[in-house]
């Protein structure tokens, strides 16, 4: 049955099931039937033994010379009344008085008598001269003797012609019942092979085997939830990305902490979980909810990164556009003969951009956030406000990862100049750790969820600046403040190693 469909052998077995059931149970009944059958013909020769043994004319038959010729009708008579095979009185040791057939009166009694002479009455089966009956042998008492014995009884014949209609009727029944057990199983075999595809054993644990190793393996976090609310599956993957227990499987998604997560619109949103940025997918299905995780932290730095790339070529592109607005200026002056006018311009110019490059790259000397100031200083302009660099700033190596430093400096500054028209920046390093502070002329903030991702007061499409900056200090161990419109991170300095 090895290449046998899963269907065909549980249709299989379960035929062998019901006949073997069906068979045996119509084994008991027949066996339990031939004894009841048995048992009866035995209470009913006992009985009309009984009435024959205690009737007075029997008593008084025995008191005459011939016995024989009243007896004689009298057994035939209860015989045919009561439907057993023979009748017979016989005396204390075995001489017949009747019998069925004639010529047999006078004979030996075939069978046992001994327990009838001593007054007990007792049942058998024993072959006689018609043959195998069940018979009853009785004494006939009189003032405490025994004159005679009466036997009736059923031959074997009958018994067996009672049984075989019950067994007729027994074995319709039991051919029903296996005609209704198997049209049920072929039912409930259908149903299976629908539901396998016809499928057997061997081919439905190796779909297990590796549906179980490919949901185990990727990368890709995949939880399914019940409709009570239960986490019913949860790989690998998501046990990762979402600090989950090794036993989150069975158990609430309130216990977990993940109702918010799983609540997100069927369109992809963005997640803040511990250190990590995930991208949450769900969709209702018959099962309950499918949610797929996705970690995007990487991607988001490379995002972060290149957004500031994006600022910086931004900048550099307002830059070059502005000196060429200038330099025309300064040639035209100069042709026209006004080379004082074009020189003092030029001079001005050259300064103003000067000091703003000393003034960062005095108080900043780690490379990658001096530019990140010089490129949000440009973009400040260009949009109408003002960026200024305290005159107490002062950087050299924070010793922390600048992809950091450029996620919590230039959201902080992306977020102060969309809401002001000024903007302050202090920077500071040091031995007891780095300080950002960004400062505004806006309204500021004064609720906690600012730092919570989706919370906006921008619209849709934002909400993440702030959360990433939230997310960045956790990892690094710091902490912020907000005191209406001014923003300080607090990082602790890194070890040093030596």
């Amino acid at each position: 049955m090895r290449g046998w469909s899963l269907a065909g052998q549980m249709l299989v077995l379960q035929l062998v099931v019901v006949a073997v059931t069906v068979t045996g149970s119509a084994a008991l009944v027949s066996v339990l039937a031939r004894q009841l059958v048995t048992t009866e013909a035995a209470a009913i020769s006992k009985a009309v033994a009984l009435s024959v043994a205690t009737s007075p004319d029997v008593l008084a038959a025995l008191d005459e010379p011939a016995p024989t010729r009243r007896l004689q009708p009298y057994a035939e008579r209860v015989r045919a009344e009561t439907g057993v095979d023979f009748v017979t009185i016989m005396k204390p040791d075995g001489t017949r008085y009747t019998h069925p057939n004639p010529d047999q009166i006078g004979g030996r009694f075939l069978g046992h008598i001994e327990p009838a002479v001593r007054g007990e009455a007792f049942t058998e089966t024993y072959t006689g001269t018609l043959g195998p009956s069940v018979r009853a042998v009785v004494p006939v008492q009189s003032e405490g003797s025994v004159p005679a014995l009466v036997s009736a009884g059923i031959k074997v014949d009958k018994v067996s012609a009672k049984l075989r209609g019950l067994l007729a009727w027994m074995t319709g029944i039991a051919a029903l019942a296996l005609g209704l057990g198997a049209a049920a199983t072929w039912l409930v075999t259908a149903r299976l092979r629908r539901q396998t595809h016809g499928l057997g054993p061997v081919e439905l644990g190796r779909i297990h085997e590796h549906h179980d190793a490919v949901l185990h393996t990727v990368r890709e976090g995949l939880l399914l939830v019940g409709r009570d609310g239960t986490l019913t599956l949860c790989n690998d993957a998501a046990l990762a990305l979402l600090d989950l227990p090794a036993d989150a499987e069975g158990r609430h998604v309130a216990d977990l902490g993940l109702p918010e997560l799983l609540a997100g619109r069927e369109e992809e949103s963005i997640h803040l979980v511990g250190d990590r940025v995930l991208a949450v997918n769900s969709a209702a299905s018959r099962l309950g909810t499918v949610v797929t995780v996705r970690d995007h932290t990487e991607l988001q730095a490379l995002a972060g990164q290149l957004d500031a790339e994006r600022g910086f070529a931004e900048s550099l592109r307002s830059a070059a556009h502005e000196s060429a607005n200038r330099l025309h200026t300064v040639i035209t002056l100069v042709e026209l003969g006004r080379t004082e006018e074009a020189v003092a311009f030029g001079t001005a110019e050259l300064r103003a951009a000067q000091e703003l490059t000393d003034r960062v790259m005095g108080a900043v000397r780690e490379p990658v956030l001096a530019a990140l100031l010089l490129g949000k200083s440009a973009e400040a302009a260009e949009r109408g406000a003002e960026l200024v660099i305290s005159d107490d700033s002062e950087l050299d190596d924070p010793g922390l990862d600048t992809r950091d430093l450029v996620t919590i400096v230039g959201n902080l500054i992306d977020n102060a100049v969309e809401a002001a028209s000024r903007v302050e920046v202090h920077v500071r390093g040091g031995t007891g750790g780095l300080v950002v502070r960004v400062a505004d002329d806006g309204p500021g903030l004064t609720v906690p969820e600012a730092f919570r991702r989706g919370w906006t007061t921008k619209g849709d499409g934002h909400g993440l600046g702030l959360a990433l900056v939230g997310q960045a200090v956790r990892r690094l161990g710091g902490t912020i403040e907000v005191d209406g419109s001014v923003f300080t991170v607090r990082l602790p300095a890194p070890e040093r190693v030596t």
